[in-house]
């Protein structure tokens, strides 16, 4: 099957990043560029950027062009996605280290967060997202067992959190607090931050429509991760 322009020239820009070729903030081809030299239409081109765009793989300024962006992954706090589904956009290698899968006796703070009685029993979670085999997000999730019962026996080196939740409890609602904080020292030997450095941490509580399923604590070292979104406003 021949691989269509577009995946091409995705392919190309790419590869030329990666190789270092092209470095950050760099300008790339503009679209009458890579039409030409691909043969193809501006439209086709333009896809090519715009895609790479929305990954957070280049920026494009009005009358300036289209650049390389910044190497820090970027996340939306307005649409949560799948991290492994982020590095995957970004032409990245996705993996997953399962530090802590347990149950525990639910303290107050975590009780109240999820909703159940305290010293109720929960499920815990620690896990470390890596890109390229370099630690991206550290992951803290606390679950309703009520709601994900099958949660402990997840592989979740094959499948995020994230996905098997949406799948046995479809969220309806999300909530963010997002602080900047200093890593305690578990956190840095978890991340491999061998100096401390002003992390990026979201606490988000999700809910289906049959309560609250989850409260997690996501850190992120502020070398590595942003986070950026899209508003439109309805007339």
């Amino acid at each position: 099957m021949t691989t269509p322009k577009f995946a091409q020239i995705k392919q190309f820009i790419v590869d030329k990043i990666r190789s270092g070729t092209w470095q950050e903030n760099q300008r790339v081809p503009s679209e009458n560029e890579l039409s030409s030299q691909f043969s193809v239409s501006r439209m086709t081109a333009r896809r090519a950027l715009s895609e790479l765009t929305e990954a957070g793989i280049l920026t494009r300024s009005q009358g300036l062009g289209t650049f390389v962006a910044t190497f820090k992954s970027q996340s939306s706090l307005l649409e949560i996605k799948n991290i492994a589904d982020e590095v995957k956009e970004r032409n990245g290698n996705y993996t997953c280290s399962v530090l802590i899968l347990e149950s525990i006796n639910a303290v107050a703070p975590i009780a109240i967060a999820l909703g159940v009685e305290v010293d109720s029993v929960v499920y815990r979670s620690v896990l470390v997202h890596n890109e390229n085999d370099s630690p991206l997000q550290l992951e803290e999730r606390f679950v309703n067992p009520a709601l994900a019962t099958g949660y402990l026996q997840q592989d979740f080196s094959m499948l995020t959190p994230h996905e098997y939740l949406s799948s046995v409890a479809p969220l309806t609602q999300a909530r963010h607090t997002v602080e900047a904080i200093m890593p305690n020292s578990e956190m840095c030997q978890w991340l491999n931050l061998y100096n401390e450095e002003p992390c990026l941490q979201v606490i988000r509580r999700t809910w289906s429509v049959k309560g609250i399923v989850s409260f997690a604590r996501l850190v992120s070292p502020g070398s590595k991760y942003r986070l950026g979104g899209h508003l439109t406003f309805k007339k």
